[in-house]
C-alpha cells in the first residue's frame, strides 16, 4: 500500500529549505519531469548529512563487499576481477560527477571510459577534473540517455554507480541500452539501491528504523543545519517522491529480477542500508568524527541492521554479471 503523503514529507520540506535554500525547493514545482530530475542533481557544493558521509559506514560497505574495510569496491573490482585485462572499454550511464569513473580512468586497464548524464553542470565539472588530472582515456556526453543511440556490441563493461534505480521500465532499458551496448561475455557492474519503488518501505522496515533511531541519544539526533530533533521516521510519501525527483527509485524493485533473467550472475554482495540509510539521514554529520561513545552507537546500529538482514533482502547490492547473449 502506497503512502501518499506523510509527516516525513513535511519535515523534509522544512529541512530541505534550510539545507539547500527555498529556491531549490520551489524548483521542484517545475512541470517538466526531466527538468526536475536535472535540477535534483544540479547543485554541486551543498553538504549533505546522509549515511555515506560517515567513514565507518563506508568501511562497513568495504568489509561486506571486498572482505577488507580498507579496500573499496573499485579497488576490489580492478585488482581481483579484471586485473589481467587490458584495452577495456567501459560506459557509465547516469554518471553524475563521475567520481568513480575518474578513479577507474587512472588504471591502465581502461583504454576508453564513456560517461553519459543529463546534467550539463555535472558533465562540465567532471571534464574539468579529468583535465586537471591529465586523463585522456575518459569522455563526457551530456544527453538524455533514453534518446541517445548506444553503440551496438561495443563496450566490455556497462557500469552503474547509484544510477540504475533512476531509470524507468527496467526490462526495456536493460534490453535497449545495456545488453545492446555490451559485447558477448561483457560485464554489467552495479553498485545500487534495489529496494522498494519510491522508498515505499514495508511496515516492518519502518518499525525497525524507528527502533534503531531510539538507539541514538538525543544529543546526536539534531538534524544538519537546523535545530530540528529527529524523533521518528514516518516513511516517504509517494507524491513528494515524484515532486522531488520523478526518476527516484522509479522501478528499483525490478532491477535484480531483470538482471537475473538476462545475465549470468558472477558475484553479488549485499551491503544493507535497509535500516542505516533512513536512521542516519540528516544526522550523519554527528558520526563523521568518532568518539568511543559514538563508535559504540554505530556498532549497535550495525548489529541491529545485520539482525534485520538475516531475514530480509538487502536494499543495496554490489553485483557483477556476464552478458551471455
Amino acid at each position: 500500500m502506497k503512502r501518499i503523503v506523510t509527516r516525513e514529507d513535511c519535515i523534509d520540506l522544512v529541512h530541505k529549505s534550510m539545507q539547500r535554500g527555498l529556491g531549490f525547493v520551489l524548483s521542484k514545482f517545475n512541470f517538466q519531469g526531466t527538468k526536475r530530475t536535472e535540477l535534483a542533481f544540479s547543485q554541486l557544493n551543498y553538504k549533505s548529512a546522509d549515511w555515506w558521509i560517515i567513514p565507518k559506514v563506508r568501511q562497513r560497505w568495504n568489509q561486506l563487499i571486498s572482505g577488507d574495510p580498507e579496500i573499496d569496491y573499485i579497488k576490489y573490482f580492478v585488482n581481483d576481477v579484471i586485473k589481467n585485462q587490458k584495452e577495456i572499454r567501459l560506459i557509465s550511464l547516469g554518471s553524475g560527477l563521475c567520481h568513480k569513473e575518474l578513479e577507474l580512468a587512472r588504471y591502465s586497464n581502461f583504454t576508453k571510459i564513456t560517461c553519459v548524464d543529463i546534467s550539463e553542470k555535472r558533465m562540465l565539472e567532471a571534464q574539468k577534473r579529468a583535465d586537471e588530472l591529465g586523463l585522456k582515456n575518459i569522455e563526457f556526453i551530456c544527453t538524455d540517455i533514453y534518446e541517445w543511440e548506444v553503440p551496438k556490441d561495443y563496450y566490455d563493461i556497462v557500469f552503474f554507480q547509484a544510477s540504475l534505480h533512476h531509470f524507468y521500465n527496467i526490462e526495456q532499458f536493460v534490453q535497449n541500452k545495456i545488453k545492446k551496448s555490451l559485447k558477448i561475455n561483457g560485464l554489467l557492474v552495479i553498485n545500487e539501491y534495489v529496494g522498494a519503488n519510491r522508498l515505499q518501505f514495508p511496515k516492518i522496515q519502518i518499525e525497525n528504523i524507528n527502533k534503531a533511531i531510539k538507539i541514538i541519544p538525543k544529543e546526536y539526533r539534531r538534524r544538519h543545519v537546523s535545530n530540528l530533533l529527529k524523533k521518528r521516521y514516518f516513511g516517504s510519501g509517494f507524491i513528494r517522491m515524484i515532486i522531488s525527483d520523478p526518476s527516484e527509485c522509479i522501478d528499483s524493485e525490478s532491477i535484480l529480477p531483470t538482471i537475473h533473467s538476462n545475465f549470468q550472475t558472477l558475484l553479488e554482495k549485499p551491503f544493507g542500508g535497509n535500516i542505516l540509510m533512513s536512521t542516519l539521514k540528516d544526522i550523519s554529520h554527528h558520526f563523521v568524527e568518532l568518539t568511543p561513545k559514538k563508535n559504540q552507537i554505530l556498532e549497535e546500529l550495525f548489529l541491529f541492521e545485520d539482525e534485520y538482514l538475516s531475514s530480509n533482502p538487502s536494499d543495496f547490492i554490489f553485483g557483477i554479471y556476464k552478458n551471455i547473449g
